[in-house]
């Protein structure tokens, strides 16, 4: 069986001059894992959530649609089989500086608040996720507030 992010490389990037290309798409299906994981915390991964994902991935990561989707299929099959979230915040914490970081959370928080409401795994997970990515709880209570704005207009 072909590997599917070989063959995601190898069809939809540009010849890979070297591993910086391979790095940066690795730290994109992380952070669309973390969302997934997010997503999938309350057991109802819904089209408002599912919608705000791939709007994240193509705004943020200035994708075209169908690598965007090719990303989150491969986010989702990376989550599936990684016990924890650990690896995929790890990899976020080391390539990304604070207001990446930042703005992942007010991401995240977006997310979460896309389906109306805050089940308590989704807190704790999003809290779990921001602590592993070395974000103060002040910085995860400003990117909740810019995310709350931003869902109210």
């Amino acid at each position: 069986m072909q590997d599917p992010f070989a063959s995601f490389f190898a069809t939809r990037m540009t010849p890979v001059k070297n591993g910086e290309d391979r790095r940066i798409e690795a730290i994109r299906i992380a952070a669309c894992a973390l969302l997934l994981e997010l997503a999938y915390a309350d057991s109802d991964f819904n089209d408002a959530e599912r919608l705000h994902i791939e709007a994240v991935m193509r705004r943020h990561f200035n994708l075209d649609e169908t690598t965007a989707k090719e990303i989150i299929e491969l986010a989702d099959a990376a989550r599936e089989n990684e016990p924890d979230v650990h690896r995929f915040a790890a990899l976020i914490r080391d390539n990304y500086d604070i207001g990446q970081k930042m703005l992942l959370a007010e991401i995240m928080w977006g997310l979460v608040l896309a389906d109306g409401g805050i089940a308590r795994r989704e807190a704790y997970l999003l809290r779990r996720i921001a602590n592993l990515l070395d974000l103060e709880a002040g910085y995860l209570d400003r990117a909740r507030n810019s995310a709350a704005d931003r869902v109210q207009h």
